[in-house]
């Protein structure tokens, strides 16, 4: 419901730009910064995937924050990441305030070397950074044939029924499972109506938002996105208590507690610690492989083969309109706002780096 109404606010005042360079200009910015190649390579990897696939509140518009988070000792460009290998099919990963993408990289990683050999892997994350479009993780486990499941948790943002403050935060929750001929599904949601990325969106494309996606300082709904102060919880209570369960099983199980001290405290928004969880499932020890794959192809085919409702031009399975996406743009290039092109010159010229010509 929500994406095309902001895709249509990015179709004016906005121009397209090559994936690939676009992709080396984000690693430059990275490495630029005392980040290490493989680690700015793989960040770089997640901001233009999310653009690619049209999730452009997660994309490249994020690099002008990131560059202040590490400039200001929030984000550490050299983390020591360390996992614990703790006992069976459990382990625990200390990120060292690294990127985000670095950190569920190697949770997903050690969450499918778990699974292959107690046929499910569970990795926890303590102390990371903003990892972007989660999605990106939980296909890491599907491409190896088994099934993914991301979660994070971070301070508070969002609203809680009956509070006046931001009570919860916007935790993601990602599930990906492999296909056969057919792609893998992924299904990619934040617990709010719409991710902080998306009001970004709207302010840099100069749009305004609809009046369900967030509340200003009176906790009123506003259509201003500067205006902004809290986010809006997905289905109300259903959302407001679903991220405050992923608060338990990220932050609470591994005794990094995000939500209850920085309500205590009032500590301030930057540099917040954020915590996540990167799942796999070894889908073949219920059967083999080749007929889950077969099921998932055959029960896709037959979503986007229902009947359309009067206005429906096309009805997706999970993640094929991201994939639809990312075909087109992949040729076409990537479309950004001029909001999020004025905010990028300013890195290109303290970095010493060149921002790629628009097509």
């Amino acid at each position: 419901m929500f994406g095309p109404y902001v895709r249509s606010a990015m179709s004016d005042n906005t121009q397209k730009f090559p994936k690939d360079e676009l992709l080396k200009f984000t690693t430059g910015v990275f490495t630029a910064l005392g980040v290490s190649p493989a680690h700015a390579e793989l960040w770089a990897d997640v901001l233009i995937w999310a653009n690619l696939r049209g999730v452009d509140s997660h994309g490249v518009l994020r690099i002008p924050s990131y560059v202040d988070n590490i400039e200001q000792g929030a984000i550490n460009p050299t983390p020591n990441i360390a996992i614990d290998p703790l006992q069976g099919a459990v382990a625990k990963l200390d990120a060292d305030f690294g990127p985000g993408p670095v950190a569920f990289k190697a949770a997903m990683d050690e969450a499918v070397k778990k699974a292959e050999q107690f046929n499910i892997g569970w990795c926890s994350i303590g102390n990371m950074t903003h990892a972007g479009a989660v999605g990106y993780f939980a296909l890491q486990a599907a491409k190896a044939g088994f099934a993914g499941i991301v979660m994070s948790a971070s301070r508070p943002m969002m609203a809680y029924p009956g509070a006046s403050v931001p009570v919860v935060s916007t935790n993601p929750i990602a599930i990906a499972v492999p296909g056969g001929d057919h792609p893998p599904l992924l299904f990619d949601m934040a617990t709010s109506q719409s991710g902080l990325g998306k009001i970004m969106q709207a302010r840099d494309s100069g749009t305004a938002i609809p009046d369900n996606w967030g509340l200003d300082e009176n906790g009123q709904p506003t259509t201003d996105p500067h205006q902004v102060s809290m986010l809006a919880p997905l289905g109300g209570a259903k959302g407001a208590g679903l991220s405050l369960m992923i608060e338990c099983l990220t932050s609470l199980a591994i005794n990094n507690p995000l939500i209850e001290p920085s309500l205590r405290t009032g500590e301030g928004k930057l540099g917040r610690k954020i915590n996540g969880v990167a799942m796999a499932l070894n889908l073949s020890v219920f059967g083999a492989l080749d007929v889950y794959r077969e099921n998932v192809d055959a029960l896709a085919g037959k979503i986007v083969s229902l009947p359309k409702s009067p206005g429906a031009a096309q009805i997706y399975a999970p993640g094929e309109r991201g994939d639809a996406v990312l075909k087109i743009r992949e040729i076409s290039g990537i479309p950004l706002p001029q909001g999020t092109i004025d905010r990028l010159k300013p890195v290109a010229d303290k970095l010493k780096l060149t921002l790629p010509a628009a097509l």
